[in-house]
């Protein structure tokens, strides 16, 4: 009797978990952390290859300056720029905070709009995975040190894309790790199993097709991204347009920290 007793202890927490809640609330962490993200300033290193073309490393500080983002180019290969570039980059960086600060109203309104639609067009595809997928719990494994659920996303037949970018989420299939204590998601790893097309036969993304986010604590109960990596194998008109890029983020700061700065500019 007793270890009948003690089996359904140990059985009762795993039926108390309510996949649909975990997906619910970690949509709401994502939520909150895209809002507060235009607040800080951060450097972002970008590795990026073309099939057949050449591997390029930069890497930048990036600003947020009067509603977009600004970056200022500060290492190509890894390697700091030469003193000479580092102050043309510099001068850069002034002029455009003064055309910035001097733009009208209608020049302002099409920059800031411009960022907000390609941000709006990046954060619909992470945000449409809640809806484009049935998620299935696997377990709970370690990431970086933090405790997660470990969620398997399988597309659900009757799933209807609502733009054109997230068509392909319906020949995808992926793994959703979110950390246990915050509900934020700790890392998603999506890939492409079947081929999706667009316009018709115009252009295919194909297996082999992937992404990976990763992301950590950076302040309070806010998570941002560390580590996007995403291998693209694509056709347009039949020609090739597979890439690969991988970039990773880090001294996110508060732009209140670094604006006195800017302001001497």
């Amino acid at each position: 009797m007793r270890a009948l007793l003690w089996s359904l202890m140990l059985t009762i927490p795993a039926l108390a978990i309510d996949v649909g809640e975990i997906v619910r609330r970690s949509v709401a962490a994502n939520e909150g952390n895209w809002k507060q993200a235009p607040n800080y300033g951060y450097v972002e290193r970008d590795v990026t290859s073309k099939r057949g073309g050449a591997r390029t490393i930069k890497t930048s500080q990036v600003y947020m300056i009067e509603g977009s983002e600004y970056n200022k180019l500060i290492a190509v290969n890894d390697k700091p720029l030469p003193a000479s570039q580092q102050a043309a980059e510099e001068q850069k960086l002034k002029q455009e905070i003064q055309k910035r600060r001097h733009e009208s109203p209608s020049e302002r309104a099409k920059r800031v709009s411009k960022y907000q639609r390609d941000r709006q067009q990046d954060h619909a595809m992470m945000r449409e995975m809640a809806t484009a997928f049935n998620f299935k719990l696997a377990g709970e494994e370690n990431v970086n040190g933090r405790p997660a659920w470990l969620l398997i996303a399988e597309p659900k037949p009757n799933y209807r894309p609502r733009t054109r970018d997230t068509r392909v989420l319906t020949g995808m299939r992926g793994k959703l790790w979110v950390d246990k204590q915050t509900y934020q998601w700790a890392k998603v790893d999506a890939q492409v199993v079947k081929p999706v097309s667009f316009g018709g036969f115009i252009a295919q993304v194909g297996p082999g097709t992937r992404f990976v986010l990763e992301q950590a604590p950076v302040a309070g109960s806010l998570w941002l991204p560390r580590h996007f990596a995403v291998q693209v194998n694509a056709s347009v008109l039949w020609r090739d347009r597979s890439s690969a890029d991988d970039e990773t983020y880090r001294d996110y700061r508060p732009m209140r920290e670094i604006l006195p700065s800017l302001a001497s500019k």
